[in-house]
């Protein structure tokens, strides 16, 4: 007995050892897979799309316009030809004696053109307007805040990824550990219905491990519905199935990083994203500044137009121009915009100093847990020497029958509850090292 049970102790407290760095590759297919991250990189690559077209502007436009006009009716003008003309040919015709020069009515010209055709190559093209240079600006700040989005949902995803494999690490090692007790509860059960059958022990020291055997029973198939749920939420975060194998790295020691000492938050996104913002204000401000300084533009037309359809050295034309806007007078109007942007970006100055002070405070909090975590994981080192001493203790004594069996029990469920502790305690300076990790930016992203 003392031998299986020496065993079923070695198994208790031992760790499974796997393959290393599988965290790592986890991470990075989650980064490349996750749903979320997606879909801030296609919004990313819609930023990137508006910053080019806002490049586009600077250049020449070209289009191809034509039109064609079938008219009839409405205003004309009337062009009194034979009243001007008829007396000069009537007195030619007298000097000349002939006919030579026939009388012509008074013509009346519809003003709307009919049967005519107006095609052209139109280019167009901006000389100065500084609303085109600073939307150009914005748009390429909008592709710098949208990256920063994107690292903002990296880190946060690497995070609960990493909680996640924690959290599934602890429920594999606490399944293992109820798996043993399992054992120990059924070799007790077996050891004394024989003890019971030689009227060694009485009939309740086989009830009491009954129900021992019942109540561990009951803790593994828990513990078991808790692995795969933090299974299916881990893969959740990967996009994978529910039920695909996770490895687990070797952790057999706390969480010790020289990362987790750096008390800094200027590498926080949330503050870059900020001064992003309040930069993108300023041209924003500019932007609303633009109107003090006129638009200038260019254009040239090539193309033909006559009537009938008509194509010849006559109906070929160009058009070239120069257009000059100045707005001088918007009742203030854009005052007010100016004063409203400026409103804007003391809120995101405020907004700034706010947010660091709370993103310090969080990595306060996040320090002062795993440290307490720590704590924690040192006092369940001690329990679980000490539990384990108890243990064989009780177990040496109930072999010589100098101990009873309900106190072997307390031993064995001391020892239970220690290295379940232990396990707890373990995992948790890991995650909350992650939470430290996240307030100050420490992982590094590719």
């Amino acid at each position: 007995m003392k031998n299986i049970h020496y065993a079923l102790l070695c198994c208790l407290v031992s760790q499974l050892t796997y393959g290393q760095q599988n965290l790592e590759k986890y991470i990075s297919y989650g980064l490349n897979n996750n749903e979320s991250i997606k879909t801030q990189q296609f919004t990313l690559k819609k930023s990137v799309y508006a910053l080019k077209e806002a490049r586009s502007l600077f250049l020449p436009a070209e289009s191809f316009i034509t039109n064609y006009t079938k008219a009839g009716g409405g205003r004309t003008i009337d062009i009194p030809v034979g009243d001007l003309v008829n007396p000069i040919y009537a007195t030619l015709n007298q000097l000349t004696q002939s006919n030579r020069f026939p009388a012509l009515k008074n013509q009346s010209i519809l003003l709307n053109p009919n049967n005519f055709y107006d095609a052209k190559f139109e280019t167009t093209m901006p000389l100065l307007d500084l609303e085109l240079n600073y939307n150009r600006k914005i748009k390429g700040q909008e592709v710098t805040l949208q990256q920063i989005v994107v690292d903002i949902y990296k880190r946060e995803l690497v995070k609960e990824i990493k909680e996640a494999y924690f959290g599934y690490g602890q429920s594999v090692q606490a399944t293992l550990i109820y798996e043993s007790a399992l054992k120990v509860a059924e070799e007790n059960l077996r050891i004394n219905n024989s003890l019971f059958r030689n009227d060694k022990v009485s009939r309740s020291a086989v009830l009491r491990s009954e129900s021992e055997l019942s109540k561990y029973q009951a803790l593994l198939e828990t513990a078991r519905l808790n692995q795969k749920s933090a299974q299916a939420y881990f893969n959740f975060l990967l996009n994978r199935a529910p039920d695909t194998e996770i490895i687990l790295d070797n952790y057999n020691e706390p969480a010790k990083d020289p990362a987790l000492a750096d008390s800094s938050v200027d590498k926080r996104e949330e503050l870059k994203e900020l001064n992003t913002s309040l930069s993108m204000n300023d041209q924003v401000i500019g932007l609303n500044k633009s109107y003090i300084v006129p638009k200038l533009n260019t254009f040239l037309d090539l193309g033909s137009q006559a009537y009938d359809w008509k194509y010849n050295d006559r109906s070929r034309y160009y058009f070239f121009g120069v257009s000059l806007q100045w707005n001088l007078f918007a009742s203030g109007k854009n005052r007010y915009r100016i004063a409203q942007s400026e409103t804007d970006k003391e809120i995101i100055k405020s907004q700034i100093n706010y947010t660091n002070d709370q993103l310090k405070l969080q990595l306060i909090l996040a320090r002062n847990a795993y440290n307490s975590s720590l704590a924690q994981y040192n006092s369940a080192l001690k329990q679980l020497a000490a539990s384990e001493k108890y243990y064989q203790d009780e177990l040496k004594l109930y072999k010589q029958g100098q101990a009873l069996f309900i106190e072997l029990l307390d031993g064995q469920n001391q020892l239970i509850g220690a290295q379940l502790q232990r396990n707890v305690s373990l995992y948790d300076t890991w995650i909350k090292a992650a939470d430290i990790e996240r307030a100050n930016a420490g992982f590094g992203l590719k």
